[in-house]
């Protein structure tokens, strides 16, 4: 876990800012900047469009009495993508595009879906994992 609180906090912004600075480098200051901005505005019409697409799906799953487990995966992914095209830097935007693409989340799809089995089976259905606050704590007013 320590190592992907580096990865994030350290190695990600630096490696953003290599790119940007070698864009900069080749093409120009005013054209990354324009380059970042389009690909935000981009990216934040795309997030819309896919997650107004998921929760269409969601809702007729729900509609049908169907539990809409892979629309749920996909909800997550694009919040995702939302988080990552927010980041400033053309990394995490290339990876927030890819994963605004439908058929980029169904190959990621299958390998959530067995993380979260996985999580499942070891704390349980509708057992409340470490650290869960009960309601008993709650009115006892710890």
């Amino acid at each position: 876990m320590l190592v992907w609180l580096v990865l994030l906090f350290i190695a990600v912004p630096l490696i953003e800012l290599f790119v940007i600075v070698e864009t900069a480098r080749s093409i120009g200051t005013l054209e990354t900047i324009g380059l970042l901005i389009l690909v935000s505005v981009v990216g934040a019409w795309m997030v819309r469009a896919q997650g107004l697409a998921v929760l269409w799906r969601v809702r007729g799953k729900l509609h049908e009495g169907q539990m809409p487990g892979r629309e749920l995966v996909d909800g997550a992914l694009v919040l995702l993508a939302g988080a990552l095209m927010l980041t400033p830097g053309f990394v995490t935007d290339a990876f927030g595009l890819l994963l605004l693409f439908p058929p980029t989340r169904m190959a990621i799809r299958p390998v959530l879906i067995r993380r979260f089995r996985h999580r499942v089976a070891y704390f349980g259905p509708g057992e409340p994992g470490p650290g869960t606050v009960h309601d008993t704590d709650l009115a006892n007013g710890e």
